[in-house]
């Protein structure tokens, strides 16, 4: 019988009654990431989505690592089925996994025996397999305690599986279920990994991206792009929002006192997201933020900056340390393109002094010479929409 794939369901298992709500998802999200390495069958069971591969055109290595990157799957294992009888079962362990026992210095045999109709416990197939494996591998020593390798056998409804240690997946909920959140994408570190965490949670992401011809440059703006196809292999498909910035930073500059820039630049970018977000039905907003990082996230900066937005801001980056944003930078693979030295419109007219202790007063009175409203409609009027996709399926 052929290899599949064992998918299996994390915190999805400890709901109620909308359960199946979530592992619906799951199982739609999966058949969709399946359906450009050929024709797999996925199907749901005992908390487990399976994925068969259904004729030898079906490109398995490639579905393989699709599969590690979709979230709600907690862990996965590629497994060999076989007929529910422990010669069937021994057979597929020599054939299957014989050549990484014969790598190992000790094994063991660990089963799960979740279709009860079987004869043997899970603890007797363990000694009946075990016996069997040691008497093939004399030089492979048993250790049940603390094995080099371990042989895993499930005995499930449709068939029995065996299979090597099972990989971590990506964890948290299926894309879909926790609505829509837009995303402030900038050109570095923090932002790809706030949109990954929020994606994490279920949430479907859309991104807004401030572009500040001339004073950042074409390869600054291909640079987000590519972070926002990054991480589309988490998230799912993503449209990015350019909106043109250059006309606003301008006017701050000629009519704002220099150390408000950073912070009237920061309500615009707020509020005009909230606009799009809203026209494009998203419910928040997610910033890459971190208290304390930089002057304008401090806590009263924050205040002054979110006050513009009458909806949700999630901020899940806000208690990290750099190492551990880097660190998760790293892991989703942000982190080489994070560094690129284009920078973006963050980096244009930084006051030398930065207030970082501002009240809302203050900056309502640093702005005043702005016609706000105007320069927002016209950044609104001129948005370039791009959509980007990790993976090569068509995006409608």
């Amino acid at each position: 019988m052929k290899e599949i794939f064992l998918l299996k369901l994390g915190e999805i298992v400890l709901k109620g009654a909308n359960k199946r709500q979530f592992e619906s998802r799951l199982r739609q999200n999966v058949r969709r990431r399946m359906k450009l390495y050929g024709n797999f069958d996925v199907y749901l069971m005992q908390s487990t989505v399976y994925v068969e591969p259904m004729d030898d055109a079906c490109d398995v290595d490639a579905a393989w690592e699709a599969c590690r990157s979709i979230f709600g799957v907690v862990s996965l294992c590629r497994c060999r089925p076989c007929e529910k009888n422990t010669d069937a079962i021994f057979e597929a362990i020599e054939n299957y996994l014989g050549d990484d026992l014969d790598c190992a210095k000790s094994f063991k045999v660990e089963s799960k025996r979740s279709d009860k109709r079987f004869p043997l416990t899970s603890i007797q197939l363990s000694q009946e397999i075990g016996g069997r494996l040691a008497e093939a591998h004399p030089t492979v020593e048993v250790d049940v305690h603390h094995p080099d390798y371990t042989v895993y056998v499930e005995v499930r409804d449709l068939a029995a599986y065996v299979h090597g240690p099972a990989e971590p997946g990506a964890g948290g909920l299926p894309t879909g279920v926790g609505g829509r959140a837009m995303i402030l994408l900038s050109g570095g570190i923090d932002s790809p990994v706030a949109a990954y965490m929020i994606g994490k949670r279920g949430v479907e992401i859309e991104a807004v991206h401030f572009f500040s011809y001339p004073y950042t440059s074409q390869l600054a703006k291909d640079k987000v792009i590519e972070l926002g196809r990054l991480v589309t292999k988490y998230t799912g498909r993503m449209t990015i929002n350019v909106v043109s910035f250059t006309e606003i930073q301008e006017a701050i500059r000629d009519n704002c006192p220099e150390e408000y820039f950073t912070l009237i630049m920061r309500r615009f970018m707020m509020e005009i997201s909230m606009r799009i977000a809203k026209h494009d039905g998203c419910g928040a907003l997610i910033t890459g933020e971190n208290l304390g990082q930089v002057a304008s996230q401090t806590m009263e900066a924050m205040g002054v900056t979110g006050a513009v937005v009458d909806m949700p801001i999630f901020m899940p980056l806000i208690g990290f340390d750099k190492e551990e944003i880097v660190t998760i930078a790293r892991k989703i693979g942000t982190m080489e393109t994070s560094i690129l030295p284009y920078e973006d419109c963050c980096t244009v007219f930084t006051p030398k002094h930065p207030k970082t202790k501002p009240t809302l007063g203050q900056l309502l009175n640093a702005e005043k010479n702005l016609d706000r409203e105007a320069l927002i409609q016209r950044a609104l009027e001129n948005i370039e929409k791009i959509k980007v996709n990790y993976y090569d399926e068509a995006v409608q």
